[in-house]
């Protein structure tokens, strides 16, 4: 395995995953359901964009959605990667979003992926991310 694979700490990026969320959870209150973490290797630059948005992602949860569960799915694959982030919260009209989803997405545009955001007021939202594997 190559150093660029790991992250700080020498955790691979499921490994640094489950610590963050575990860590969140415990400080928030809000529980998390962890459906898919990456087993494989994930290069350094995509693993750091990955933890980036989804910090941005779950500050979003904690300060504005009301939210009790927070379900997580992280996949890597001969595709490339994808994240979903989704709360069953109490949502928000896209036409209000802030900088925070500019600034996710542009974080996934930098990996060359793309990133979407899917919000039902009442019902909760939902934050989904793709990167490529680069060839």
């Amino acid at each position: 395995m190559s150093e660029e694979t790991r992250m700080r700490g020498g955790q691979r990026l499921g490994e640094a995953l489950e610590s963050y969320l575990a860590e969140w959870s415990e400080r928030t209150g809000i529980a998390v359901e962890t459906w898919a973490l990456p087993a494989t290797d994930v290069p350094s630059q995509v693993s750091r964009g990955v933890m980036a948005v989804l910090d941005d992602a779950l500050s979003n949860v904690e300060l504005h959605s009301r939210a009790r569960i927070v379900s997580i799915a992280v996949t890597a694959g001969k595709s490339g990667l994808r994240m979903t982030v989704s709360d069953n919260g109490q949502g928000f009209p896209l036409t209000g979003a802030g900088s925070g989803i500019a600034r996710m997405r542009a974080a996934f545009a930098d990996l060359g992926g793309s990133l979407s955001v899917n919000s039902v007021p009442g019902e909760g939202t939902t934050v989904t991310g793709v990167v490529p594997k680069r060839r």
